[in-house]
């Protein structure tokens, strides 16, 4: 059964090659075909010169939407915000002085009913916004008082050493 189902996807991405004139589209069905045909997907990164996550990608494509999902045009799933409210919420981001992941996660899933499944999606939302996800937080978490004073008595010591050096000088 699993070897019938193999030899029609091949026969399938076989046709839809052969009768493909965009190089892009077969390049992506031949990738699919190869690995349904048993080779490793380093072979065939090498063989097409493409990424091993495109192979993946592609092959997933294809296993969900058939040859349709391998064809230029197809455009994916759609996001969970639709462009006005992804615009939306760019716009509220760039109003904050700070910003906290848990405030956004809160935000998108009580005005938009939307919950991402990883991180990632919400560090995306804040890129886009021109926010490094480095400084999304008003206080480092990790930051230790003691030292951060200890450090700050350091600092004000050489300044003052050294302004006593550069008055002499003078």
């Amino acid at each position: 059964m699993l070897n019938q189902h193999l030899q029609q996807a091949i026969a399938e991405l076989e046709e839809f090659i052969v009768q493909n004139i965009n190089a892009r589209e077969a390049r992506k069905g031949l990738a699919v075909k190869l690995v349904y045909q048993g080779y490793l997907y380093e072979e065939i990164k090498k063989i097409l010169g493409v990424s091993l996550g495109s192979i993946t990608g592609w092959k997933q494509v294809y296993e969900e939407n058939g040859v349709d999902g391998l064809r230029l045009n197809y455009k994916g799933r759609k996001s969970y915000l639709s462009n006005e409210q992804r615009e939306e919420v760019l716009s509220w981001l760039q109003t904050k002085d700070y910003w906290e992941i848990g405030e956004l996660e809160y935000k998108l899933a009580f005005e938009y009913d939307v919950v991402y499944e990883t991180k990632k999606s919400y560090y995306d939302l804040f890129k886009a916004a021109g926010i490094s996800w480095k400084k999304n937080t008003k206080v480092n978490p990790k930051a230790d008082p003691d030292a951060v004073d200890a450090k700050k008595k350091r600092l004000k010591h050489c300044w003052k050493t050294t302004g006593a050096k550069l008055k002499q000088v003078n």
